[in-house]
């Protein structure tokens, strides 16, 4: 006859007499006590949890009754504890796997359900976590708690809001928290980074809350994520699940979580007054150390969260990137017909091409960068300090432009050397004789000019004619000599001055 060991313990945990338990179960009374005293050596009573069976109780209260040496190979549990930790290896594929190790070895294996049944019982005797529902390193659950800490002002006794920002890994329930003033996306960013960096490592997938500081938007056939959650998502190598509205199943460890730091944490903490936000921090870090180093409740399990995490879960953890992630910030803009964007006040540049389209500006502490259609057109330091100062990359400039911003008085007298002498000293002429800089920069940028209609050697000798009969020399006079006399083109070497070079004798004449 079936013993139904946890109908015995849960009837004896409601003070039922033996005789009465005998009754309801149909067991008899010796063994009834027999199961009675062997829950009390092993420290095991209710309440259990669903998975908690009659098999698995029999298992640990009589080991020595397991039917493991009937013929049956037993299995591994210890090779098949550690084989589900690795990604997309189930349950079923090691029981698949056990029976053709079984049929090799002629043994006969155990069916899937008693297999599950042994496994479960191994996990929760010996294992701070079961492979069963989560794998170690995998998800990385987050949500702000529901109750709020408080801060009091030194000076006005107001009391303040401050916001409890919850992360943990499902497998080993590690869990982190940070206080922070707001719940706006810095404050949620933030609480990432520092929970990537207090666990050592990354998950494959992080689950958060359907909150508008992560996701745009959340359809049934389509997640989209904000800008910031999207890029803080690519530097960790993580990818972002939020969870259904309204279903907090797809984040049970976390919602749990939720709870027990509350009381933990939150509660803990609520007749300590605090005047600053790191002050605060300091004491929920203490708490926080208390609630992972607390061993578990559950008599079947041993250890504590912590333990279970350094056993367990971080070494499939994936490593932190090299560098730190740097917070940005998205806008748009309208690039303006100076080719220009504004972004708080400071301008920057963007090719010219870019004019009247709008783009994606990613503005961090240090860069700001320019996006057309996700391609970067820009990139500039950040200014700072005074209001309304320019950062202008000369490529993006139209070409008449650059020749505007390049005209000096020196890269003015450098182009006219580079044509001839007398261009040079008409170009000095011009420079030195304007009534203010201004006016001979003007006079220069025109002379200049005259190289995109003449070649070269017309200006020098244009300038050579001029400097002979002009005492002050005018770029209308130049224009005016070039036009009136032409100008001969430069001879090529041993080239003869004549048409022909055959000769006489080829035409039949005498030479």
């Amino acid at each position: 006859m079936a013993i139904h060991y946890r109908q015995i313990l849960e009837l004896h945990a409601q003070e039922l007499v033996q005789r009465d338990i005998a009754a309801i179960t149909g067991n008899s009374r010796p063994k009834i006590s027999e199961v009675i005293k062997q829950a009390e050596l092993h420290q095991i009573s209710p309440p259990f949890t669903d998975d908690v069976d009659d098999i698995w109780l029999e298992s640990l209260l009589f080991p020595q009754k397991q039917p493991m040496a009937k013929g049956r190979q037993i299995p591994d549990f210890e090779k098949i504890h550690e084989e589900l930790a690795k990604p997309n290896v189930t349950l079923s594929l090691v029981h698949y796997e056990y029976e053709q190790e079984c049929r090799q070895n002629g043994t006969i294996p155990y069916a899937y359900r008693t297999f599950c049944q042994y496994y479960r019982a191994y996990a929760q005797k010996y294992k701070a976590t079961m492979r069963i529902r989560r794998k170690p390193g995998e998800v990385m659950e987050v949500d702000w708690a529901g109750s709020p800490l408080h801060i009091a002002d030194r000076e006005t006794g107001e009391i303040i809001k401050a916001y409890l920002f919850i992360a943990s890994l499902p497998c080993s329930a590690y869990s982190y928290c940070e206080a922070f003033m707001t719940e706006q996306q810095e404050a949620w960013l933030t609480g990432h980074i520092h929970a990537y960096e207090f666990f050592g490592g990354v998950t494959q997938y992080l689950i958060s809350d359907n909150l508008k500081t992560g996701v745009t938007s959340h359809k049934h056939s389509e997640i989209i994520l904000n800008e910031m959650y999207r890029d803080l998502a690519l530097h960790y190598g993580t990818i972002v699940m939020p969870a259904r509205v309204r279903k907090p199943k797809d984040k049970p460890t976390v919602e749990g979580v939720v709870g027990t730091v509350s009381t933990w944490i939150i509660a803990a903490l609520r007749n300590e007054t605090f005047f600053g936000l790191e002050e605060l921090n300091k004491a929920v870090r203490i708490k926080l150390k208390e609630f992972n180093e607390r061993p578990f409740t559950k008599k079947y399990k041993q250890g504590s969260r912590l333990s279970a995490f350094h056993d367990e879960e971080s070494f499939a953890l994936r490593p932190l990137p090299v560098q730190a992630y740097t917070m940005a910030s998205w806008r748009t803009a309208i690039v303006q017909l100076d080719y220009h964007i504004n972004v708080e006040s400071q301008f920057y540049s963007v090719p010219y091409e870019y004019i009247s389209s709008k783009v994606d500006i990613k503005v961090t502490k240090d860069i700001v960068e320019v996006f057309y259609k996700g391609n970067r057109i820009a990139s500039h330091k950040r200014l700072t300090g005074k209001f309304g100062q320019f950062s202008t990359n000369h490529d993006h400039l139209p070409a008449e432009h650059k020749l505007f911003v390049d005209h000096t008085p020196e890269n003015a007298l450098a182009w006219a050397e580079e044509v001839g002498i007398n261009t040079l000293a008409v170009m000095r002429y011009l420079l030195k004789s304007a009534a203010s800089e201004k006016q001979g920069l003007s006079a220069a940028f025109r002379f200049k000019g005259l190289a995109r209609k003449y070649a070269a050697i017309e200006i020098e000798a244009a300038c050579t004619t001029v400097m002979k009969i002009a005492t002050a020399p005018t770029v209308s006079v130049v224009e005016r000599v070039m036009k009136s006399q032409k100008i001969p083109a430069p001879k090529t070497i041993n080239e003869p001055d004549y048409g022909f070079t055959r000769g006489a004798a080829y035409f039949g004449g005498n030479d």
